[in-house]
């Protein structure tokens, strides 16, 4: 969460956003509100989860001036949810949209596709990863559904490359794809 916020960030810095304008706790709210809702943070089902009220809460902001930055946010970055460019990879993995690809007008599901085919998309940045690839992962430690706690401060690591694309990034599967 702590990466896509940071990325957040980045993407309405270069996008020229006025994030000056108004208190930086509002827009911080903001910022974390959105990421949550494009992962479905507030749902209990979901690990981790936190409600809306415990981030606005934990910015010490109002909850109503948090989703209105939210909303602010979201419309600006067409974010829409499990949205593949700012999905938390835990999310990544179950999300359809990360995996659909349009194939001569057809929608098709890229882990059912072909090595090759699924190669050169993986190439082409159109899914996240080779699925035959992907490492089983391991069964994490407890049982219970994990509570998101307010980090004390910034990881020193936080990636500054941006997830978002833009349409002008958009390319076709098969352009490149040799028989």
């Amino acid at each position: 969460y702590q990466e896509l916020c940071c990325d957040v960030v980045e993407e309405l810095y270069e996008d020229g956003f006025p994030l000056y304008k108004g208190r930086s706790a509002g827009w911080a709210a903001g910022v974390v509100h959105a990421i949550g809702w494009v992962n479905f943070l507030q749902d209990p089902q979901q690990s981790p989860h936190m409600t809306s009220a415990q981030v606005a809460e934990g910015f010490g902001i109002s909850q109503g001036t948090m989703v209105a930055k939210s909303k602010i946010i979201r419309d600006e970055l067409d974010l829409v949810r499990l949205d593949p460019d700012w999905c938390v990879p835990a999310m990544l993995e179950k999300n359809p949209l990360a995996w659909m690809l349009e194939v001569n007008g057809f929608v098709m599901d890229a882990r059912d596709a072909p090595r090759e085919v699924q190669e050169e998309a993986y190439r082409l940045g159109l899914i996240p990863y080779i699925p035959a690839d992907k490492q089983e992962r391991k069964p994490e430690s407890g049982t219970g559904t994990n509570i998101i706690e307010f980090p004390s401060g910034r990881n020193e690591n936080s990636r500054s490359k941006s997830r978002h694309k833009t349409d002008d990034d958009t390319v076709s599967l098969f352009e490149t794809l040799e028989e």
